[in-house]
């Protein structure tokens, strides 16, 4: 099975919530790779191993299985479906031949569907077409099928990619055809797939002879090996033992190969050698980064680097500097989230870091690629503060332009008058729209910049039913700003722990973050205020025991349940003179001046 021409390397791509990884399951378990009582076989997004891919249904990083059919090997690399992750397709891609991409019978080509098929035809891998989900009842394959045609027209690099295979497929029952079925439920499998895969993507055509390459395409660690490299052998072989030259950006650097792995499934499967066209994973490299190239010792040539787009959003990131630091973390200094944070640049190719002060900005593609980084962190023990995301802006020409999205939103079409106007508010100039039965698609371009918070405030006006996508699309020169959208805040008077009686009367001001028995600073937000300037209250007062009593006032206090604000809400909710204190335990919302009357000078002095 080492021969190449029994090798292919294919990429399984699509917008977020497509069913890549549910038709990953499937090539899985019906190529044999598991035993019929292994516990994968009853399980469902098999390859979504972090937890925060399973807690929010998205694939973060690309996974490389494995799967052996009819004498062949099928390297599959399943990848991020999400615009904030395109890092990961970008890098990944560069170890695939072919790529599937799969289509939502009824959603159609979305905005990511857009911006990974371009990577890949600019990349020239042989394209195969799934439309999945063609049970659903408003399916619209035909439709779906023409949206595609125009795709291909307007990304084709040249004319052979514009014929491509379609097949049609329900990824949750693994079963494909390669024409409509007339019955959905008749038994059938993913053979075609399979077949198109063997028959439509190329072998690697690499050499066999000359000296070794191998771009680093991916890292993993554990604690037994340590850190593995992951990579595609461009040309040559290699074996365990065997001498290789690193070559990176600050030299060359002599190693040696301890062991070799392939995939099989979800398991690592230790063996001898390797050769050109196969996905490996090594050991005994331990300065290997994504990049990189290991090289035979006798030519040692690097392999062109992957080029990754820039940054979009830009995060203040440092140690906790509340009156609470150090009392709910395990790491809390400047020191150890830095250590932490370049350990992250090893794996996250998106994310850019620099220092500032005590702290850090932390560059990345958007606020979900941040927010998930933050999430990861508080998990791990970190405690630390955050700033409000700020656009990453470039200097072209002479000109400093900031970036410019293309925002896709469906709603239904009672609340087309809400989204609307908040888009207007926020400068969004409206590109399309179309009205399908009771659901509106709109399409706007606007500023990174004027988006952020865009969608908390679109889900609270159209009660949760929107669906809204981004994409980078441009870059253009710097607009003017908008006014500061949100309300004003609730503001802690004092430090203390909160009392329902307190919290009874800020209720009448505003929407509270905070409930009873809660343990507050001075200069901690601790609601929504109703206008637009801030207030500050005390959440802290007791009530005055006296020898009057009524029935009325020594009732039980009703309060509202307080809101709890998410990661990501958070981020979008915070403005320029607030962070957000994030440790294991909690999440708070806080004034970047604590004092009240230095913040009243600033004010002051602001106006």
């Amino acid at each position: 099975m080492s021969n190449a021409t029994n090798i292919r390397n294919i990429a399984i791509i699509a917008h977020v919530d497509h069913g890549k990884t549910t038709l990953v399951d499937g090539l899985l378990k019906q190529s044999n790779t598991f035993r019929d009582n292994q516990a994968e076989m009853s399980q469902d997004l098999i390859m979504d191993s972090g937890d925060q891919e399973k807690e929010r249904g998205i694939t973060i990083t690309a996974k490389i299985t494995a799967v052996d059919w009819n004498d062949y090997r099928i390297n599959i690399i399943d990848t991020p479906g999400h615009a904030d992750f395109s890092g990961e397709v970008e890098r990944t891609l560069r170890m695939a031949d072919g790529v599937i991409l799969v289509v939502d019978a009824q959603e159609g080509p979305m905005p990511q569907t857009k911006f990974v098929l371009s990577k890949a035809l600019q990349l020239e891998l042989k394209p195969i077409v799934v439309i999945n989900k063609i049970d659903k009842p408003a399916s619209r394959i035909q439709e779906v099928e023409d949206e595609l045609a125009d795709l291909f027209l307007e990304l084709a690099v040249h004319e052979d990619q514009l014929h491509y295979p379609v097949y049609y497929a329900i990824g949750r029952d693994a079963k494909a055809w390669s024409s409509v079925p007339s019955d959905s439920s008749e038994g059938t499998d993913l053979s075609v797939i399979f077949e198109s895969i063997v028959n439509e993507v190329p072998a690697p055509s690499l050499s066999l002879e000359g000296s070794l390459q191998l771009l680093v395409s991916s890292l993993r660690y554990d604690s037994f090996q340590g850190k593995y490299a992951v990579g595609r052998i461009e040309r040559g072989s290699l074996k365990k033992g065997d001498p290789v030259i690193l070559c990176h950006s600050e030299g060359q650097k002599s190693a040696k190969i301890d062991r070799v792995y392939r995939t099989i499934g979800l398991t690592f499967l230790e063996i001898d050698s390797a050769e050109a066209g196969d996905i490996v994973s090594v050991t005994g490299v331990g300065d290997a980064k994504i990049g990189d190239t290991i090289a035979g010792t006798d030519n040692p040539e690097a392999l062109p680097t992957i080029e990754i787009e820039a940054p979009t959003l830009r995060i203040y990131l440092g140690p906790n500097t509340s009156p609470l630091k150090g009392k709910e973390g395990e790491f809390t200094t400047s020191r150890q989230i830095g250590d932490r944070l370049r350990k992250e640049l090893e794996t996250n190719v998106g994310l850019q870091i620099e220092e500032q002060g005590i702290g850090f900005l932390v560059s990345g593609r958007g606020e979900l690629h941040l927010s998930v980084l933050i999430e990861s962190m508080r998990r791990e023990g970190y405690e630390f503060e955050v700033g409000r995301p700020q656009v990453v802006t470039q200097e072209i020409d002479g000109v400093e332009q900031e970036p410019v999205e293309e925002v896709i939103i469906e709603v239904p079409t009672e609340y087309v008058g809400a989204v609307q106007m908040e888009m207007g508010r926020r400068k969004a100039t409206l590109i399309d729209q179309f009205n399908k039965d009771a659901n509106a698609k709109l399409v706007y371009k606007m500023p990174t910049r004027n988006l952020l918070g865009a969608r908390n405030m679109l889900l609270t006006a159209t009660k949760g039913t929107i669906i809204m996508n981004t994409l980078l699309d441009s870059y253009k020169p710097v607009g003017s700003a908008i006014n500061q959208i949100r309300n004003g805040v609730l503001v802690a008077w004092e430090a203390g722990v909160s009392t329902p009686y307190a919290l009874q009367n800020a209720e009448g001001r505003g929407e509270l973050f905070v409930g009873p028995t809660e343990t507050v600073y001075a200069g901690q937000i601790v609601g929504l205020n109703q206008r637009q300037d801030d207030l500050e209250v005390n959440v802290c007062k007791e009530k005055h025991l006296t020898n009057m009593r009524s029935s009325s006032s020594d009732g039980i206090v009703q309060l509202t349940p307080a809101t709890k604000l998410s990661l990501e809400q958070c981020l979008d909710f915070i403005e320029n003179d607030e962070l957000l204190e994030v440790t294991p335990k909690n999440l708070r919302l806080r004034k970047k001046e604590l004092d009240h009357n230095k913040r009243k000078r600033a004010a002051k002095q602001s106006q």
